[in-house]
């Protein structure tokens, strides 16, 4: 538009001398004037053209939308984001075959998978959220491979808020890992997938450890609320060069005497003595737990070795109260090309613990069991292993019904 404005104006004054021979006189004035009036307009305009051109060509400034908002007392460096929040979980496969007595063979494929982020809130606040695979089992993440390549279930992990705002001091509650100290990774009492929901206070000096915990079974008072609360006590004591004894003591309150199963879905009492009351099959006993944890940590030939117990015995039952764990382990797991081996016998009556909580690998899982377990692990990298696992079991001991039980685990995993 402009160009063709300036060539018609160039075309006015290049005929202007014959225009001025044939117009009279007062109108040429008046044209001219107007074309002079003209041309300052198209001035104006190629000015404004070129301040809009030079503001186009300067970059504009665009406000990062990732970066968190400041809070309202901003003014001191808080760090980007990236800067508080971590990821971390980890994936395994796994083939397993099954042998129990007076059944079936069975072999299955499974898969866990689990993801956590953590962030720091504050500079005393840490908060926690997790998913897993898995069903809502309490004691198991692992999914079975099949069902026609259906869709498989994500649930709720990890869920908590960490306060560290006194010296030695943690304050956990909402949805949390296990915080208690078990010698040599024993599940005899909980499985290592059991995540506590409730509240957990942790202490930290020097040689010494304290721990507390109130977890509900559950919370809702219409739903007849119960809970688990527990202590423990302990110690770490350097006894010879390169040597460590860890030995702790707990005791644990679980609330079920006359309660029906917790998954009135699926009313299993996992080796634990039940009766019926009313017409209902509910648990025979209160499960008043002492637990006694020892562990010795040493290295021989340039490799560590750890020497662990640890003991358990019901003090509300009437008989099949107690349980024990004694297991060795060489080598580490977790750099590359490095291995670890074990050894454990473990031998846990109907009454001496929570049969729904503990270890649900050992004999099919639940108390009433005793047996060997041997197990190898193997880094291929540092965020790779390979394992096996041998459990060599009888369960329904103390009950009825032992048979034998015998599983092989394979798995591989990386962890992130």
């Amino acid at each position: 538009m402009l160009k063709t404005s300036l060539a018609f104006a160039v075309a006015l004054l290049l005929l202007s001398p014959h225009l001025a021979a044939a117009v009279p006189a007062d109108e040429w004035a008046r044209f001219k004037a107007e074309f002079t009036a003209m041309q300052a307009r198209l001035s104006a305009l190629e000015e404004e053209n070129r301040r809009l051109r030079e503001s186009l060509s300067t970059p504009l400034v665009v406000e990062d939308l990732e970066a968190p908002l400041a809070p309202a007392s901003a003014g001191r460096d808080e760090g980007h984001w990236a800067e508080r929040v971590r990821w971390k979980g980890d994936f395994r496969y796994r083939f397993e075959d099954i042998e129990q007595e007076d059944r079936d063979d069975r072999e299955r494929n499974r898969i866990r998978a689990r993801a956590a982020l953590i962030a720091r809130a504050t500079d005393t606040v840490e908060v926690g959220l997790g998913m897993a695979s898995g069903g809502d089992a309490p004691v198991s993440t692992n999914q079975t491979l099949g069902g026609g390549g259906s869709t498989k279930d994500l649930r709720l992990d990890l869920a908590y808020f960490n306060w560290q705002g006194i010296e030695n001091t943690k304050l956990i509650a909402g949805k949390f890992s296990n915080p208690f100290f078990h010698a040599g990774g024993s599940q005899l009492i909980w499985d290592s997938d059991f995540r506590p929901e409730g509240a957990a206070l942790r202490w930290s000096a020097g040689k010494l450890f304290a721990n507390a915990t109130y977890n509900f079974l559950e919370s809702d008072s219409r739903e007849d609320d119960a809970a688990i609360w527990g202590v423990q006590l302990g110690a770490r004591l350097p006894i010879a060069d390169m040597a460590t004894l860890t030995g702790a003591a707990r005791y644990l309150d679980v609330p079920s005497e006359g309660r029906t199963a917790f998954d009135p879905d699926d009313p299993d009492f996992f080796g634990n003595s039940s009766r019926i009351v009313g017409g209902e099959e509910v648990y025979a006993f209160d499960y008043e737990v002492m637990n006694l944890s020892l562990e010795l940590g040493l290295e021989v030939l340039d490799m560590p070795l750890s020497i662990y117990a640890d003991y358990i015995e019901n003090d509300a039952a009437d008989d099949l109260d107690s349980g024990y764990v004694a297991g060795i382990v060489l080598g580490s797991s977790g750099q590359r090309h490095s291995w670890k081996l074990r050894y454990q016998y473990q031998d846990v009556e109907a009454d001496a613990t929570l049969g729904l909580l503990s270890d649900s690998d050992f004999a099919g899982g639940g108390t009433d069991g005793e047996g060997h377990k041997l197990s190898a692990r193997y880094q291929l990298d540092k965020g790779w292993y390979i394992a096996a696992t041998y459990f060599d079991t009888r369960r329904g001991v103390d009950l009825g019904n032992d048979v034998d039980y015998e599983s092989l685990q394979l798995d591989t995993g990386f962890v992130y």
